[in-house]
């Protein structure tokens, strides 16, 4: 017999997220656009049904891993690598873009408990890229420490949308259907 407390404490609030009707309203204003990206004829690439393998996962290596490695740069690598820090960040915010393409794709035909995660999922990460944006803006008027502060909310909420999205349940539900598109 399992208990709620052998249950890790993340787990039990995705669960809770899962079951957590509020987020419904999301999730209805987020279909047209998912419903819309699944409707394309580049649904079965975005999907990963063409290579047998989902694809957003693989995405998500991008995006994280250029911001992190920005951030190790600004923490640890000194003046000289400033540069490559803030190419490293802006290459992360132009590969949020296909990441939250296949994303949709994936969660369009997800179960209703597994897109209410994702809607909380898309937020921390909508959250992350907004501080990571602002960063880069930071950075490129001069106020290098704020961008290098806002770096580090944007790494807290990434953690948050990177649980989320690779949670049990939701990853599970999630994969593409077998001809669809």
């Amino acid at each position: 017999m399992t208990t709620s407390h052998s249950v890790p404490a993340p787990l039990r609030a995705t669960r809770a997220l899962e079951q957590e009707a509020s987020l419904d309203v999301g999730v209805d204003a987020l279909q047209p656009v998912a419903d819309a990206i699944a409707a394309s004829p580049f649904a079965p690439w975005l999907r990963g049904e063409r290579m047998g393998h989902a694809v957003h996962p693989v995405m998500t290596d991008l995006p994280i891993g250029f911001f992190v490695s920005s951030t190790a740069l600004d923490l640890l690598g000194g003046k000289a690598t400033r540069t490559g820090a803030d190419r490293l960040l802006g290459l992360g915010l132009l590969s949020t873009i296909p990441t939250v393409v296949t994303g949709l794709a994936d969660w369009a035909t997800a179960s209703r408990e597994t897109k209410r995660v994702g809607v909380v999922h898309a937020l921390a990460n909508e959250v992350a890229a907004t501080a990571y944006g602002i960063s880069w803006v930071a950075r490129r008027s001069g106020r290098r420490g704020l961008g290098v502060a806002l770096s580090l909310v944007g790494g807290a909420a990434l953690g948050v949308g990177g649980y989320l999205g690779g949670a049990p349940g939701p990853r599970a539900q999630a994969r593409p259907e077998p001809g669809r598109g």
